[in-house]
């Protein structure tokens, strides 16, 4: 692959230049595509997918008129090849939204050119055969994902390569970092499918644990129990043995690295 087949919408046209300038000076960039709307962005991947050429990804605004990039996002999930999304956009507000699509990032304007790279490296290495993947080791492993959380009304960013791990509370689901916990509206089994290959592994139907931050495994009269940190976490029966045989094997690789 020469470089990546990307659209630019955003509905006021500075804004839209600049992104597209940003975009066409990234090497892994091929073609840019600009659409002012989100009506004229699905014309556009309509006639680049039956032209054979489809659209690798779209860096889109959300408060647009018309269609809004929200909306927009949540058609582009149901296509049969969706094309990967990163938000572009100047309000915080929505990035829930954008983790629930799966876009691949969230970016806020103005753009800084750094992590617009960053969100460029994330759509590649979801991308079989992109410039500078690595294949399918990368897709499965998001450790630089961040979700937002939303502390004292400003939106914060947690990595999950800091979780350690989660608890489910409804259909929200805690996440509990070394520096403290955060209530996410997202339930737990959807960062259960989400960072399955990002070393998280479901021990509970409460529990889902970061296997890089477990410190101890009990089993004592058939009960089992992890120990992150100073909090032990129980493990369901029918959890156990998945679990001792995955540490087992990382043991094991240790050793012999």
């Amino acid at each position: 692959m020469t470089g990546l087949r990307v659209l630019a919408v955003d509905d006021e046209q500075p804004a839209l230049e600049d992104l597209a300038y940003l975009l066409r000076a990234d090497p892994r960039i091929g073609e840019v595509a600009m659409a002012r709307d989100g009506a004229s962005a699905l014309k556009m991947l309509d006639r680049a997918m039956a032209d054979g050429r489809p659209v690798e990804a779209v860096f889109l605004d959300i408060r647009m008129r018309g269609l809004d990039g929200v909306v927009l996002g949540r058609l582009l999930a149901q296509f049969t090849r969706p094309p990967r999304v990163v938000f572009v956009t100047a309000y915080e507000e929505h990035a829930v939204d954008a983790f629930e699509i799966k876009a691949e990032d969230y970016l806020l304007k103005p753009v800084r050119p750094e992590r617009l790279a960053e969100a460029i490296r994330r759509v590649c290495a979801a991308i079989p055969d992109a410039p500078g993947s690595v294949g399918d080791a990368a897709r499965a492993a998001p450790d630089g994902e961040t979700i937002p959380v939303e502390l004292a009304g400003v939106t914060r960013f947690v990595a999950s390569s800091d979780v350690r791990y989660v608890e489910a509370q409804g259909d929200y689901a805690r996440l509990h970092t070394a520096a403290g916990s955060h209530l996410v509206r997202i339930p737990l089994a959807a960062l259960e499918e989400r960072w399955a290959g990002a070393g998280f592994i479901r021990v509970h139907r409460s529990h889902l644990v970061a296997v890089k931050h477990i410190d101890e495994l009990h089993i004592d009269s058939g009960r089992c129990t992890v120990r992150i940190g100073d909090t032990e976490i129980p493990v369901s029966r029918r959890h156990t043995r998945e679990l001792r045989d995955l540490l087992v094997r990382r043991a094991r690789k240790g050793r012999t690295e």
